[in-house]
């Protein structure tokens, strides 16, 4: 019988997991395998953000907006609703293999807003940057 999420070791285990599958994962992994440099040091950053997220332990203190909006960047504005629909359905599956109760559907809810949120705001700066190059170039 699975348990719900109790603990930083139980979302290390989470984090982990899911992470070799995005990581292993032919349609999204490159985003990851060629953006991220150091897999122990981002791994422990994101367990702090789940962590903060689910526990309210305050150790997190980065800036996902930012990093996302860079990701998007950095391959030519190609991060799309697809790619953070399979980065959804991978959270889920890898929650649902690992454990069941309460702190997972909160896990599920919070990483579906999340992906919405980062989404828009990743949209909001390709119109934004458009904008600023045509208001430069006069356009």
């Amino acid at each position: 019988m699975k348990r719900d999420i109790e603990n930083r070791n139980d979302l290390s285990l989470l984090v982990h997991t899911f992470y070799d599958k995005i990581r292993a994962n032919e349609e999204i992994g490159h985003f990851f395998n060629e953006t991220i440099t150091d897999w122990y040091a981002h791994l422990e950053k994101l367990t702090d953000f789940w962590e903060n997220n689910l526990f309210a332990v305050r150790k997190y203190f980065g800036d996902p907006l930012t990093a996302h909006v860079e990701v998007d960047e950095k391959f030519q504005h190609t991060v799309n609703p697809d790619v953070f629909g399979l980065w959804l359905n991978l959270w889920f599956e890898t929650l649902e293999e690992l454990f069941e109760g309460k702190n997972v559907e909160l896990l599920k809810r919070r990483a579906r807003k999340m992906g919405t949120f980062l989404l828009i705001n990743i949209y909001e700066n390709r119109t934004r940057r458009q904008s600023d190059f045509k208001a430069q170039t006069n356009i």
